[in-house]
């Protein structure tokens, strides 16, 4: 990694993340910053990711704007390949922590309709993960590959293997090459509803558990549901 690129990195990566309460909030303060192009990655829960493709980064997806307005593509577990606005796929994400990858050249016309043109012929494609152990292709996608034939398509990125590429050795290319540079860290909080209080001991101990078990429900779901 150059000098040049490493710095960049350094300072155009702030230490903290930015938390918005809604979705809402979080897509517009960051529908300005983005472009046909914007990368998403994220470090979530999922286990089967973290496993299948040994990375810390669980998901990427990609941003094409459309008359002014941001939308998402990408192919996720239990939806396939899909296309949601900004807003409605930051609720898809919460509360994972999004970091913001951004083209170090914007993308000309021609790349954008090639980049767009892309991810648009894979839409309703299953999402599959299996098939990155052995690099062959499937029926399925997974998010990476999805991105990396995006990419490859417009000639940025040469990739003999796509279903190999996971998002962590994406992040890794994309920054070696200088094709990009990462920006912003974003998190949607979930609020917690407030917490009924019994009228006496028994009561608030059974409240409590069932607030604990709901809790650990979810959390277990995010680990192997993946959403």
């Amino acid at each position: 990694m150059s000098i040049f690129l490493l710095a960049a990195t350094l300072t155009a990566t702030p230490a903290a993340v930015e938390s918005f309460s809604s979705q809402h909030a979080a897509a517009m303060a960051l529908a300005a910053k983005v472009q046909t192009g914007t990368l998403l990655f994220n470090r979530g829960d999922c286990l089967a990711i973290k496993v299948y493709t040994n990375s810390p980064y669980t998901h990427v997806a990609a941003v094409v704007m459309e008359q002014g307005s941001p939308f998402v593509y990408d192919s996720m577990n239990g939806a396939g390949v899909r296309r949601l606005s900004l807003e409605k796929y930051l609720k898809t994400q919460r509360p994972d922590v999004i970091h913001v990858f951004q083209p170090t050249k914007a993308f000309t016309r021609r790349r954008s309709k090639v980049f767009k043109d892309a991810l648009e012929s894979e839409l309703g494609r299953p999402y599959a993960v299996k098939h990155h152990l052995t690099g062959k292709r499937s029926n399925g996608l997974h998010c990476s590959e999805y991105v990396t034939d995006a990419l490859k398509s417009t000639r940025m990125i040469q990739v003999k293997r796509p279903p190999k590429v996971s998002p962590a050795s994406l992040v890794e290319g994309i920054l070696q090459a200088e094709l990009y540079y990462a920006t912003r860290k974003i998190q949607v909080v979930e609020p917690r509803p407030p917490v009924a209080k019994g009228d006496n001991w028994c009561e608030q101990m059974w409240i409590d558990t069932k607030v604990c078990s709901s809790r650990c429900c979810v959390k277990m779901r995010r680990w192997f549901l993946c959403h």
